[in-house]
């Protein structure tokens, strides 16, 4: 797969979760949900992770072409 598609798939990922934990973060703060929050805590670090993975991919290939 072409390393930019790759990048944008992790970072597309991660936006995705970080929403997605932030409303599952909410949702339990409203309703007292405690697993419902940590759930949303937890999907909210996996969407930074997503990002983190993206970003090393593409500074890797800028760094390959500087090569």
């Amino acid at each position: 797969m072409d390393e930019n598609k790759d990048s944008l798939k992790h970072k597309a990922k991660g936006a995705k979760d970080k929403v997605v934990g932030e409303a599952k973060d909410t949702y339990g703060d409203v309703t007292d949900d405690l697993g419902k929050q940590a759930e949303g805590k937890a999907q909210k670090a996996k969407g930074h992770g997503h990002d983190a993975v993206g970003e090393a991919k593409k500074d890797n290939k800028d760094n390959d072409k500087k090569r």
